[in-house]
């Protein structure tokens, strides 16, 4: 048996902070050394009504949408054990760079997904606290496409599944005393590891339409 620990609000300034997190140098607003052309801005139209959008700035960076736990009233933290689920509508123009991920004290960094349109059959996960990976390509993911994601954050293993079918086992999991911010944005890239919008783009957008975790008293076997 599990509960609901967590619903994501995004239109709640307890649950959530806009537009900085300890994940970018400074709190933000850039991160250029991680190939992103982010401003993070906390206007709530880049992010509150759970579409997450950067538009193009003139000075070659992107006002970009980033919510996070991390530094809010109400303070959640995913911790070892705990599954969360979320239903994703991924963006279309190249250059989108949407994550949902952990974030605590320079690490405890876990990535629900990744994904790039350029790729546009492929989503990575990635699990930094004891690093492994894996990028996934199915049919069920596409460009405009939602599909429905669930990772569990397990002491020996980080299982992600994709439209309720287990897709990865990573073995390596978080440890025992792990637990770390939630992080939801839409980033842009440079151009280094993936291309960076074309010219006449201006504005890209990818949605969260759900997020809840779930905790359970006692971890699952093996896990």
């Amino acid at each position: 048996m599990s509960d609901v620990v967590f619903t994501a609000d995004f239109t709640s300034e307890t649950q959530w902070v806009a537009g900085r997190s300890w994940a970018y140098p400074g709190g933000g607003p850039t991160n250029p050394a991680d190939d992103k052309l982010d401003h993070l801005t906390a206007d709530p139209a880049y992010s509150r009504s759970g579409t997450f959008r950067a538009t193009r700035r003139a000075d070659g960076l992107w006002d970009t949408g980033l919510l996070t736990t991390e530094g809010s009233a109400e303070g959640f933290t995913v911790r070892t054990g705990d599954r969360l689920d979320a239903r994703v509508r991924l963006p279309v123009g190249v250059g989108a760079w949407p994550a949902i991920w952990t974030w605590r004290d320079g690490g405890n960094e876990v990535d629900v997904f990744e994904y790039h349109p350029d790729n546009p059959a492929l989503l990575e996960f990635s699990n930094h606290v004891r690093p492994s990976g894996r990028d996934l390509r199915a049919d069920a993911i596409s460009p405009g496409g939602a599909v429905d994601l669930s990772v569990t954050f397990g002491r020996r293993s980080v299982v992600w599944s994709l439209n309720g079918k287990r897709v990865f086992a990573d073995g390596r999991g978080v440890g025992v005393g792990w637990y770390a911010s939630l992080i939801v944005n839409l980033s842009v890239s440079a151009g280094r590891y993936h291309p960076h919008p074309d010219a006449a783009t201006t504005e890209l957008s990818y949605t969260v339409e759900s997020l809840v975790v779930h905790r359970t008293a006692h971890w699952p076997p093996g896990v």
